[in-house]
C-alpha cells in the first residue's frame, strides 16, 4: 500500500515538473529565455506579414484610377428601369380609386424631385443639343469635376407633373418614365405619347465618365403617356433601346438594353 502511494506522490511531482520545474526554472520545458526568443521570433514574423501585406495593398491602391476602373465586366450594352416603381414591375390601378394610384404619383414626385428648373440651373449646364458633350483629359491633367448638361423636368410637357400633378393617372392615361427606351400587345396599348417627343436620348447627355468625375450628372428621362390603353387587362409592355452603336441584347444577359412590365387599368 505504502508503495502505491509512493508511486502516486512521485507520478504527481513528475507531473507538476512538466508544467513548472522548481529546480531547472522552465515552463513547460522551457526556460524565461528560450520563451522570450519564441515570442520575439513570432513578433517579427507577424509584423513582416503585416508590413508585406500592408505593402501590397499600397503599390495595389497606386495603380488604380478613382476615376475610371482598370478592369470591368459591365455590359456595352446599359440596362432600364421604369418609374414609378410597381411589385414586381407591374403597375395596376383603379381610375376611380385615388389609394390606388396615389402611391404612383408621390413616386414620380419624389423621383423628379432633382429634375427641377432651379436645381438643375444651379447644378448643370445648358448645353447645345444633338452633339456629345466630350470632356477628355489633356495627358496627366485631369479635367474633374466633369460638367454635366441640365435635364428639366418641363421637357417631359405632360407627364412632368407641373401641368398635371397626378400625371394622367385620374383619368385613365398613365405617364412611365423610362431611363434609357421604346413593345409588346400594341392592339392594347393604343396610342402613346412620348416626350421629349419621339422618344430619344439627346446625345448632349454622353458620354457618362462616372459618379465620381460627374458629380452633377442628371440622367436623362423618356416619358410614355398611355392615352387610351385597354382597361381591365393586363397589358405587356416591353421598352428597348434602339440604336446603331449598341448591341441588342447579349448571351450574358438577354435583358440587356430592355425593360418589360405589366400594365393595369381598371376603371371600376
Amino acid at each position: 500500500m505504502s508503495g502505491t502511494r509512493e508511486e502516486d506522490r512521485i507520478g504527481s511531482s513528475e507531473w507538476r515538473d512538466c508544467f513548472w520545474n522548481p529546480r531547472t526554472h522552465e515552463l513547460l520545458g522551457r526556460t524565461a529565455s528560450s520563451w522570450g526568443l519564441i515570442l520575439l521570433f513570432y513578433l517579427v514574423f507577424y509584423l513582416f506579414l503585416a508590413g508585406m501585406f500592408v505593402l501590397t495593398m499600397y503599390i495595389m491602391l497606386l495603380t488604380l484610377d478613382d476615376y475610371k476602373p482598370t478592369w470591368q465586366d459591365r455590359l456595352t450594352t446599359p440596362g432600364m428601369m421604369i418609374r414609378p416603381k410597381g411589385d414586381q414591375l407591374e403597375i395596376s390601378f383603379t381610375v376611380s380609386e385615388t389609394e390606388s394610384w396615389d402611391g404612383f404619383t408621390n413616386n414620380l414626385n419624389s423621383f423628379l424631385a432633382p429634375y427641377n428648373g432651379s436645381y438643375q440651373v444651379q447644378t448643370n449646364d445648358k448645353c447645345s443639343p444633338d452633339q456629345y458633350f466630350i470632356q477628355e483629359d489633356s495627358g496627366e491633367v485631369r479635367n474633374n469635376p466633369k460638367r454635366s448638361c441640365q435635364f428639366n423636368r418641363t421637357m417631359l410637357e405632360e407627364c412632368s407633373g407641373i401641368l398635371d400633378r397626378f400625371y394622367g393617372y385620374s383619368r385613365g392615361q398613365p405617364c412611365i418614365l423610362i431611363k434609357l427606351n421604346r413593345r409588346e400587345d400594341g392592339d392594347k396599348i393604343g396610342p402613346l405619347a412620348y416626350y421629349p417627343p419621339n422618344g430619344t436620348f439627346n446625345l448632349m447627355y454622353y458620354p457618362y465618365y462616372g459618379k465620381k468625375a460627374q458629380v452633377n450628372y442628371t440622367q436623362p428621362l423618356v416619358a410614355v403617356k398611355f392615352l387610351n390603353a385597354s382597361l381591365n387587362t393586363d397589358i405587356s409592355v416591353e421598352c428597348k433601346i434602339n440604336s446603331n452603336t449598341l448591341a441588342e441584347g447579349s448571351e450574358r444577359d438577354k435583358f440587356a438594353g430592355r425593360v418589360s412590365f405589366k400594365l393595369r387599368i381598371n376603371d371600376k
